[in-house]
């Protein structure tokens, strides 16, 4: 592997070790937060639509004429999605709004480009023994989609604001206790639909 590229691994390596020991400093901030965002994220529509999105991800994988995309990658990258972009997209919109601290969204930033990006790296210098020329291609890309999925599993719809994403209100992560699923169709379709397309655009029929 060339010197930039282990230069590279060790700079974020260093980067997801300042993260953990930021979240040790911030634990007392987060970790109350953890229940509400696992009944957040076990909400019926969102494990259903993961569920479909994950098993679809990862079928195509082999059919896509990217070597570096196979079925072990399709799938932790679509379960770290599901864990982890509802919150660090949340997080940063909060902190761009001084309603999360730069601690939370220097986290969120971590957990955004292990889960998009250097999870991928790694796993394919592994299986490979060399870093994939694609790794920049798949950062733009990958970033696109967990954006996405990250907006996605957090619209919400109440009867007093409407539609919405849920990190815009007071109380976020802890679930709507009264979810409606076609109130969010006309914002969420058109979004699996892209999303559908950006992936089909890579199978080779």
């Amino acid at each position: 592997m060339e010197t930039g590229f282990k230069i590279y691994m060790a700079g974020w390596g260093l980067a997801l070790v300042a993260g953990v020991v930021v979240f040790v400093l911030k634990r007392k901030t987060i970790l109350p937060t953890c229940p509400g965002y696992f009944k957040f994220l076990t909400t019926p529509w969102k494990v259903i639509t993961f569920v479909i999105a994950a098993t679809g991800m990862t079928v195509i994988a082999p059919y896509t004429g990217d070597p570096t995309w196979d079925t072990v990658d399709a799938l932790f990258m679509s379960v770290l999605t599901y864990l982890t972009a509802p919150w660090a997209v949340g997080i940063l919109y909060r902190a761009l709004r001084r309603q999360a601290g730069w601690g939370e969204a220097y986290i969120a930033a971590c957990l955004w480009l292990f889960s998009a990006s250097w999870s991928y790296d790694l796993y394919l210098v592994w299986r490979d023994g060399i870093y994939p020329p694609t790794w920049q291609a798949n950062l733009y890309l990958s970033s696109i989609l967990y954006l996405l999925a990250g907006m996605f599993w957090n619209l919400d719809w109440t009867a007093g604001r409407g539609l919405h994403f849920a990190f815009m209100q007071d109380g976020w992560p802890a679930p709507n206790p009264n979810p409606v699923f076609t109130k969010l169709l006309w914002l969420g379709l058109p979004i699996m639909l892209f999303v559908a397309i950006l992936i089909l655009a890579f199978v080779e029929f």
